[in-house]
């Protein structure tokens, strides 16, 4: 399959004008079009308030011979109207061999809906920060201790740090305690930015009777277990000394069943708590997350949720520089009730501009993005289930796939390329840019166990450092660390393992992160696929100023000539052919 022949737009800088409109903006479009192609007419087609609407485009003269593309494609020019929040787009091509429509899903020559267009989106735009950033995740009782380890909890399993492995399952999984604290993180600094990550993830730091800290007791004070207040404000206040930033996790769908709103509903039928939770008139139980009764679901048809859920997300700004939304797909949602993006909307503008919000969801979150609330979501059925499909290793023995039974399926090139080009179509290019690309996470397996190799692992990583979105790094990632599920993912750090640490692994880490620190394309340019078959796929990202290829080869194959002409550039530093050696991953820059 062959792409370097196709018209081409993504929402990037490069052909997109405005990337902060309002409702009310002229912003300007570019398609570009191979001479190859034969376009010879150009319509843009809007929806206006419901209604189509088309405006015709004019090749751009400036673009024709500006910046070294040296008159290979025709840039083809239209000014619209950003007249609705949000505005989708799509182009109309005309040629000798008839019609075509170009959307964020690709070039057909068939009708197709509304679905996949592109989009101009004018809801307040995420904080600026936040399109440079990379992210690291840490599950804080297993990243480092800052002292000896505390006195353990009544509810907890002690463990030894470098010679208890994780109990991966059953009895006393969420009781495992291993004492990691904030203060053990604030001395792990120079490890963090040194991977090039710039942004810190903590999954929760509240009070709970687990390690996991999903079952809240109070959202009023960070665990003492952790060091309190106080060492989150040194952690914080170390972080942004360093320019770096600092990312809290909330459970905007339940609280846990010893939290202080849920004690109080339970132990009084006319306490003013009681509807903050769902409770049957009849029999007194209530509604909780999957069941799971430590997990009591909050009802955000209550006013007093609204008012205690905003206040607490507010109270942590300053320390924190936004939060992660843990199973946000499924907040204000219960039975016929659906408040899901009334609360985003709600949440997002109390913290205000300047601050992160990113949404939980391990499947498709396109219907709840571009809607004035969550700023991206945790890509996982976009990004993170098809590099796993693709880079999966052989003797891979997973019972389920991210929650799908029958475990990773094995799959090709292309229909990667389909999964990836099928999710990003469905969402505004602001919302995939600002979408967490992750390898894996506390709550899956890690990519070194999927892939089953460091070589695969480097490939995937490859992937991430490169492709657009923001890079997550879960901690012990860079290590090569292993685990079959999330629980068994979550190793302690094994700063005095030494026989834990692919040193190998890190360096690459280090080397890839640097990369997409270095090279600006990496960061805020368009993507172009330019090739894909069953074991190689190659794309460029692209600024103004300059274009970054990228190969990576699962597995040899023939050398591609793709041509430094056809890619609009004068010089590719290492030639025009791509070498059919492999596995490999390989990045070119291309100067203009």
């Amino acid at each position: 399959m062959r792409f370097i022949g196709e018209p081409h737009h993504d929402g990037s800088a490069l052909y997109v004008s405005d990337q902060e409109p309002v409702v009310g903006s002229r912003v300007t479009l570019w398609l570009r079009a191979p001479l190859a192609a034969g376009v010879t007419g150009v319509h843009v087609r809007t929806v206006h308030d419901g209604e189509p609407r088309y405006a015709e485009a004019a090749p751009d003269p400036s673009r024709r011979d500006v910046g070294g593309y040296g008159g290979t494609d025709v840039w083809w020019r239209a000014e619209i109207t950003a007249v609705n929040p949000v505005t989708p787009y799509r182009f109309l091509l005309h040629s000798g061999g008839g019609q075509a429509w170009l959307t964020a899903a690709g070039l057909v020559t068939h009708d197709v809906t509304d679905a996949g267009d592109f989009r101009l989106v004018c809801h307040q735009a995420p904080p600026s920060w936040m399109s440079d950033a990379v992210v690291y995740q840490i599950f804080p009782d297993r990243f480092d201790r800052s002292g000896l380890m505390p006195d353990p909890p009544d509810w907890a399993l002690p463990r030894d740090w470098d010679r208890d492995p994780v109990i991966p399952s059953g009895p006393g999984t969420s009781e495992q305690f291993y004492g990691g604290d904030l203060d053990g993180i604030a001395q792990r600094l120079d490890h963090i930015q040194g991977l090039g990550a710039d942004t810190v993830y903590l999954t929760p730091i509240f009070p709970a009777r687990s390690n996991h800290r999903y079952n809240a007791s109070t959202f009023e004070h960070v665990d003492p277990l952790l060091g309190g207040d106080e060492a989150l404000h040194r952690l914080s206040g170390a972080l942004h000394a360093r320019g770096m930033r600092l990312l809290g996790d909330i459970t905007t769908n339940h609280c846990g069943d010893t939290h202080e709103w849920f004690t109080a509903a339970v132990s009084d039928v006319n306490a003013v708590e009681r509807e903050m939770f769902s409770f049957d008139p009849d029999t007194g139980d209530y509604e909780s997350w999957w069941g799971v009764k430590t997990l009591p679901k909050l009802n955000w048809g209550s006013e007093l949720v609204r008012s205690s859920m905003r206040a607490v997300l507010k109270k942590w700004l300053g320390p924190l520089d936004g939060w992660r939304v843990d199973v946000a797909n499924m907040t204000g949602r219960r039975g016929a009730e659906d408040r899901t993006h009334e609360v985003a909307a709600m949440l997002r503008a109390e913290l205000g501009p300047d601050a992160a919000f990113i949404a939980e969801h391990n499947h498709d979150a396109s219907s709840d993005l571009d809607r004035d609330g969550w700023h991206g979501t945790m890509n996982y059925g976009g990004f993170t289930r098809p590099v796993w499909t693709w880079l999966r290793g052989p003797e891979l023995d997973l019972d389920h796939f991210l929650g799908v039974p029958g475990g990773v399926p094995a799959r090709d090139g292309l229909a990667t390329l389909a999964t990836f080009r099928s999710f990003a179509s469905h969402m505004s290019w602001r919302s995939l840019v600002h979408s967490w690309q992750l390898l894996d996470s506390h709550d899956s397996p890690r990519i070194r166990t999927v892939t089953g190799s460091r070589e695969r692992h480097l490939l995937a990583l490859g992937l991430q450092a490169t492709l657009p979105g923001t890079p997550m790094v879960f901690a012990g990632s860079e290590f090569g660390l292993t685990g079959v599920n999330g629980e068994h993912s979550r190793t302690p750090m094994p700063w005095n393992r030494p026989a834990d640490q692919d040193l190998a692994t890190l360096a690459a880490y280090r080397e890839l992160l640097g990369l997409r620190r270095a090279e600006p394309a990496l960061r805020h340019g368009g993507l172009r696929w330019l090739h894909a078959d069953a074991d190689c796929l190659v794309f460029a990202r692209e600024t103004y100023e300059e274009s970054i290829l990228v190969c990576v080869r699962r597995a040899p194959g023939a050398p591609l000539h793709l041509g430094v002409r056809a890619l609009g550039v004068y010089n590719a530093e290492d030639g025009d052919v791509l070498p059919g050696d492999g596995p490999s991953l390989r990045v070119w820059r291309l100067t203009r």
